[in-house]
């Protein structure tokens, strides 16, 4: 097992639905899709909090194995605790080589309120 692999832990990746209202109307539903593995960490650097202060956005790096693709602004629940994350970038922007023996992706992430 590597040390990558050891920090990994279970998320469900969630979907997001329109469905009918009791009125006649529509509205946003989600729903639990699948789970994946993958390390949450939280950036708490000085200079991710200046960013943070002036405006950036993704203060988390998620991490997945290269295989893992996900899209821009998918959603996130940790199952550990429920706490809901957004990813902020597209799945090509961070991964590894295929050359290289170090298999992993990573995403870009903020803290999420499902709507």
């Amino acid at each position: 097992m590597s040390l990558l692999s050891e920090a990994f832990e279970e998320f469900v990746v969630m979907d997001k639905a329109t469905v009918p209202d009791s009125y006649g109307g529509t509205k946003k539903a989600w729903t639990e899709g699948i789970t994946i593995s993958g390390a949450m960490v939280y950036n708490g650097s000085t200079t991710a909090k200046i960013a943070e202060s002036m405006g950036a956005i993704g203060g988390y790096t998620f991490t997945v194995r290269k295989n893992i693709l996900l899209d821009f602004h998918d959603v996130l629940k940790r199952k550990k605790d429920g706490k809901y994350f957004r990813l902020v970038n597209d799945s090509d922007d961070m991964k590894t080589p295929e050359s290289a023996s170090l298999n992993m992706r990573q995403y870009s992430a903020e803290e999420y309120t499902l709507a």
